[in-house]
């Protein structure tokens, strides 16, 4: 399994976005900008979905994946800021709540953001990889137990494709552990 793959890409992104907008509209609201209305806030959901979803066909990099995060901060600033509850705007953040602590608290959680995305998809990398193992050996094994070659094994010598076939099954199923031994031992 890979993990660019459209139904994985989706549910990654769907959980990303999610997660990261809700962060960052309560964060922005702690840091005294105002409360942001739900149509603005489902507006920055499928916009950071869609990004996620673009640039989830592969792993990327942490400079890659911060330059995205930060410009989903960034845009989800001003649209926050666009989308202030009229009657809870105070004065300051009635032009986009530019102060410092503001740009701050959008860096920290772009930092956080792709720290999280990075590891994460370099866990679910390690995951799908195991799975995928795991079930090739696992099949390996089913196929070598019910193979017809196997059956025939003490009857006559092997032909060239059934030595092949047989071979290619059982290196699927070899599994080397340990350090190499050392030179004396060979």
């Amino acid at each position: 399994m890979h993990v660019g793959r459209p139904f994985l890409r989706a549910t990654r992104a769907t959980v990303f976005a999610v997660v990261c907008v809700l962060v960052s509209a309560v964060v922005h609201v702690l840091a005294g900008g105002a409360a942001v209305r739900p149509g603005f806030l489902a507006a920055a959901v499928a916009l950071t979905w869609g990004g996620a979803y673009a640039i989830g066909a592969r792993q990327h990099g942490r400079g890659a994946l911060l330059a995205a995060c930060f410009a989903a901060q960034y845009g989800m600033h001003h649209l926050f800021s666009a989308g202030a509850e009229a009657s809870a705007v105070p004065l300051a953040h009635a032009h986009g709540g530019t102060g410092v602590g503001m740009v701050l608290v959008h860096v920290a959680v772009a930092l956080l953001s792709s720290w999280w995305l990075e590891r994460g998809e370099t866990a679910l990398a390690m995951i799908a990889h195991l799975a995928v193992t795991s079930l090739s050996v696992l099949w390996a094994g089913l196929l070598l137990a019910v193979s017809p070659v196997t059956a025939r094994l003490p009857r006559r010598p092997l032909a060239h494709h059934e030595h092949a076939r047989l071979r290619l099954l059982l290196a699927s199923s070899l599994r080397r552990r340990g350090p190499p031994l050392p030179v004396a031992a060979l």
